[in-house]
Order: structure tokens, then sequence, then C-alpha cells
């Protein structure tokens, strides 16, 4: 068991349904449309709500941030992508544009974890692939980054990201990795296609071989003396640049058509 903090990991978490909550705990003398709404999901749960004092929410989150409310869960619920892929993830009938999965290799910060996660969500990517060694957890503060977005996320974890890699491409999906030395930059790409992004760590990249095992490298055209983008926010332009090549595939099926489209 582990303790959320914070409005958005606690509500999210009652929403999304993939934890045990066994308890929850509210500030004292304090109230709010966001903690109103807690108490009601905690009620219709059946989950017990215990008022306490600030100084004690602090040290059952760890935190000051608590924002006055957290939660005794079980921990965030992996999958295999053996499972993943069993349970159709790759098998998207209800949608018009295929799969798009991304694949961290060695992100061990939890600030850039819970911030791709954020991101991912939000562009629409259909999981998270991240290796069991070398990688954050998906711990409460990582969940209070994603705003509450991990606790929708399906987060695969891999043995060997390499043979991740290797199932997903004899499943069709190409795979791009993201570096910052590639000779085609993102806005060259046809990223309509079955994906898989690779980003990597901010201080070395991609590892060697998990760079060799890409389909292709892609890089961000950037200015300036700066010498690389923050991990976050240059995955976070790879997957909005997926996203708006997918929203004009949307459109076109929503205009009576299901193109994909062709090389760029």
């Amino acid at each position: 068991m582990e303790i959320l903090y914070g409005h958005h990991p606690v509500s999210e978490a009652l929403k999304a349904g993939k934890r045990t909550i066994s308890d929850i705990w509210l500030v004292r003398g304090r109230s709010s449309p966001r903690l109103e709404k807690i108490v009601e999901k905690a009620h219709a749960n059946d989950i017990p709500l215990t008022r306490v004092s600030s100084a004690r929410l602090s040290a059952l989150a760890g935190a000051e941030r608590h924002q006055g409310v957290c939660a005794r869960v079980s921990g965030f619920p992996y999958v295999s992508l053996e499972e993943a892929l069993n349970d159709g993830i790759l098998e998207k009938a209800d949608r018009p544009v295929p799969v798009c999965l991304l694949l961290l290799d060695s992100i061990q910060d939890p600030h850039n974890l819970g911030a791709l996660i954020r991101t991912a969500y939000c562009a629409g990517v259909d999981g998270v692939v991240i290796p069991k060694d070398r990688s954050a957890a998906p711990s409460p503060a990582v969940s209070r980054i994603s705003a509450g977005a991990l606790e929708h996320t399906r987060l695969i974890r891999a043995t060997n990201l390499v043979k991740a890699i290797s199932m997903l491409k004899s499943k069709g999906l190409w795979v791009a990795g993201l570096d910052r030395a590639a000779g085609d930059t993102l806005f060259s790409m046809d990223f309509k296609v079955p994906l898989a992004l690779v980003v990597g760590s901010e201080e070395k990249g991609l590892r060697p071989l998990v760079k060799k095992n890409c389909d292709m490298l892609v890089g961000i055209p950037q200015m300036g003396e700066v010498d690389s983008l923050n991990a976050s926010v240059a995955g976070g332009i790879v997957m909005y640049e997926v996203f708006r090549q997918r929203q004009a595939v949307r459109s076109i099926t929503r205009g009576g058509r299901s193109e994909h489209g062709g090389q760029k």
C-alpha cells in the first residue's frame, strides 16, 4: 500500500477504479467543491473518511503540498507487454487511427516520468512502456506531477526494452527513436502508421542497443546555444506532432473517408 496525495491523484484514482482504496483522510476545518466531490465518491464506494489536522496529512503524505487530502491505496497496477497485447491494445476498430505507444528508456526522474505520462494521456497515446530496471517507479509523486493522468494510463512494464521493441516490430509497429543528432526531423516523418515512440534519458539519450533497434531516428530542430531539450519537453513535442498528423486522419474519416495517407 502507498499514500496518494492531492486533489487530482485521489479524485482520478476514485474515477479510474484501478486501485484498491482503503482509507481517505481530509484536512479538518476545510471544505471546497473538489474536496466535496471526493467525499461523495468515497461515500458511494463505502471508503472510510477521517478528518485530521494539516500536520497529520503532511506526515501521511511525506509532503507539504497535499491539498487537504490523502488516500491509502494499493500500488499502481502494471501489465506486461504480453498481457497488453492479449488484451487487444493493438486493435482499435472503434477509432480511425492506428495504435501509438510511448516507450521510455532510462527515464529516472519522477518529474519527467509524470510530465511524459500527463502529455501521453492528453495526446491520446494508448500505453506507456517502461523497463523493469533503470526507470522511475509510478509513485505518488509521479501521480501528483501527472495531475492524476497516471491513474488512467495503461502502464506496461518490460523486463527488456530491446526485446519489447522486437516484439512490437513483429506485430507491425514502426519504432521511432528520438535522437537530437538524427538527420531527419519529426516534421518530415509520416506518423500515421502503427507507432512506438522511444524517448531516452536527459543525460545520455537512447542507449546504443535501443537506438540500433529503432526503425528510424528523428530529431527536433532547435535554435540557440542550449545543448538539448528537457526529456519531457522533447517527448511532448513529438507526441503532439503525432497527434497533429492523426487529427487530419480523424477529420477525413468524419467526412466519410478512412484514408491514412502515404509517404510525406
